[in-house]
């Protein structure tokens, strides 16, 4: 006895092409002061696997607050967190410790080498006549070429301030940003990190005075309204991502705070180990161009065969 073999229906090939067509997922962006970064916090496991689990999440991860002039802290956290992706596909940028006296800190890009790659870099001038020493620890700009996405091309500028200088520091970003339209003319820039951008050390009246807010080219993805901060005796947005570039624009999905006590389930003493800041985030567009024509295409099919089936269907 034969059984009969079942025809494919006419829409079937439609939805197994939109199967195979592979989706590419949102770049995600994410600045994180990590308090104290160094041999001390990755040599306790239990804290380095939690921090592994927070960066692994992006495809860029812009550091702050990392002392480890050595390299041995972020030697650890790439091997664990290559280890745990099975790959070694993460590496890093390092600035050279910043800081007027003895007291420094490295701004650190952590990134995956498959989606995104560091193509330039330089350390902002901030000592010269013209650029009087304003930034404590000044940006060190990375310039990254971005794979198969439709942004292919972003700056990325850190910046930790100083907290009671925080207003002039993140006037002073206009002059960093200035500074790289003459040497890379880019089209798409991010400032983002812990500017202490609020509360006691930037007022909302203060905001509204800073260069790089009354520009209207500029667009501050955190707002004022959130709390990157761990502790919940406090509530204020710190910690800001501000973006330059229409192509840039175009392409942010979303942003915001990644609130690890809660993702993570910690208790803030847990949380606390890790650091006192949230990490902020924001996911670039990374759909792929021909999934809109393959969705469309299946629908016809699918439209198409409902239509045949009904008016195959006698009436009675």
């Amino acid at each position: 006895m034969h059984r009969r073999q079942k025809e494919m229906a006419p829409w079937a090939p439609a939805l197994l092409l939109c199967v195979m067509v592979p989706c590419v997922c949102a770049t995600k962006i994410c600045a994180f002061n990590m308090q104290h970064f160094g041999e001390k916090k990755v040599a306790k496991e239990h804290i380095l696997n939690l921090i592994v689990k927070i960066i692994q999440r992006c495809e860029i991860s812009v550091l702050q607050e990392v002392q480890d002039p050595k390299g041995l802290a972020l030697s650890r956290l790439l091997q664990s967190l290559n280890k745990a992706h099975k790959k070694d596909t993460f590496m890093a940028v390092t600035s050279p410790p910043l800081g007027r006296k003895s007291y420094t800190e490295q701004y650190v890009f952590i990134y995956r080498s498959d989606k995104v790659q560091a193509t330039q870099q330089y350390k902002y001038a901030d000592d010269d006549s013209d650029a009087p020493d304003v930034f404590a620890r000044e940006p060190y700009i990375v310039r990254f070429s971005v794979f198969g996405k439709g942004l292919r091309d972003l700056v990325l500028v850190p910046m930790h301030t100083v907290p009671e200088n925080a207003s002039r520091e993140i006037d002073a970003l206009y002059d960093v940003f200035l500074d790289i339209m003459v040497r890379w003319d880019a089209k798409n820039i991010l400032f983002l990190g812990d500017f202490n951008a609020a509360c006691s050390y930037l007022s909302r009246k203060k905001k509204r005075t800073l260069r790089l807010y009354k520009d209207e080219r500029f667009h501050w993805l955190i707002d004022d309204s959130a709390d990157t901060t761990v502790r919940g005796s406090t509530n204020c947005a710190y910690d800001r991502i501000v973006a330059y570039g229409e192509q840039l624009m175009t392409n942010v999905q979303t942003a915001g705070v990644y609130n690890f006590t809660k993702e993570l389930g910690l208790s803030e003493i847990q949380a606390l180990e890790i650091s006192d800041h949230y990490p902020v985030e924001l996911d670039l567009n990374g759909q792929n161009p021909l999934l809109p024509s393959c969705t469309l295409l299946a629908l016809s099919f699918l439209v198409s065969f409902i239509s045949q089936t009904w008016e195959k269907t006698p009436i009675y």
